[in-house]
């Protein structure tokens, strides 16, 4: 196990380097010989890569050295798509705002891992309740399935990068709710970070948090939704669009609020506190 916080970000960063020059190479090599349609070929390339990473996550024996995927998977599909397509002023707002939201994600992780001795608390509970099944709910769980969502979720913007989508109006809308949401991200880490420093304990009621119990969870939920209305009324509201943005919802709703909020009710005063605060 690597403990040195500078060593363990400079092997992640190495493993993310393989990964997406390995991820693109895949996807030009497929897409020169025709085998799929783009947006296969795209699906195929993200899992080479993220089996990649999940080969390093075994290695070192931490699933958290698939954390950072999350936030960098979206920005690198569309900046490859650019590349290859090219772009009107509408697709470079639309990645900026999928980039914005990468940097402020990636930047949180990067300021909750200290070393390869952190892994999130999900995985290991993972593996607490798994046992022998670990490994398999290791790849399928932690690692395919949040790609898959994040591909859909990322699939619309890439579709305008690709299909040359012209800008309408009501797009204007989703594109500054698109960026609005990693702000209040932003804002709501610093406070949560603040709330930690203290070491009061109990449950962060700072700014955000007084609101919302997961205001991270609901700027998540609004990203995406952002990200596929201004691509669905931009592509003549193609419906299957915004499957990514529905199956983000699904996960946040029915996966991460309820494990977050079961390791909260540990906490004495918790039922009180889920009355007095909404969820998202």
């Amino acid at each position: 196990m690597i403990k040195n916080r500078t060593l363990s970000f400079a092997v992640i960063a190495a493993v993310y380097a393989l990964a997406i020059a390995g991820g693109i190479f895949c996807y030009d090599w497929i897409c020169a010989r025709h085998y799929f349609c783009w947006q296969l070929s795209l699906l195929a390339a993200d899992v080479f890569a993220t089996v990649f990473v999940f080969l390093f996550s075994v290695i070192f024996g931490n699933a958290s050295v698939y954390d950072p995927y999350w936030s960098v998977q979206p920005p690198v599909i569309l900046l490859v798509a650019l590349s290859r397509r090219g772009g009107s002023p509408f697709a470079w707002i639309l990645f900026a705002a999928v980039l914005f939201w990468g940097i402020r994600l990636t930047a949180n992780w990067c300021y909750n891992f200290k070393s390869f001795e952190y892994q999130d608390w999900r995985y290991v509970m993972l593996k607490e309740r798994t046992g022998v099944f670990y490994p398999l709910i290791n790849f399928l769980g932690i690692h395919l399935f949040p790609t898959l969502v994040v591909y859909l979720c990322v699939l619309p913007a890439a579709t305008v990068i690709l299909e040359g989508a012209a800008f309408k109006p009501i797009c204007a809308v989703f594109l500054a709710l698109a960026f609005a949401a990693p702000t209040f991200q932003g804002i709501a880490d610093i406070q949560m970070h603040r709330f930690r420093k203290r070491g009061s304990g109990g449950f962060c009621r700072d700014g955000l948090w007084k609101r919302s119990r997961h205001p991270n969870y609901a700027c998540e939920i609004l990203m995406w939704w952002s990200v596929g209305l201004a691509s669905f009324f931009a592509l003549d509201m193609r419906l299957p669009l915004l499957a990514g943005a529905a199956a983000n919802t699904a996960l946040f709703l029915f996966v991460s609020v309820p494990l977050a909020d079961k390791r909260q009710s540990r906490k004495p005063g918790f039922d009180e506190y889920k009355k007095q605060t909404r969820m998202l």
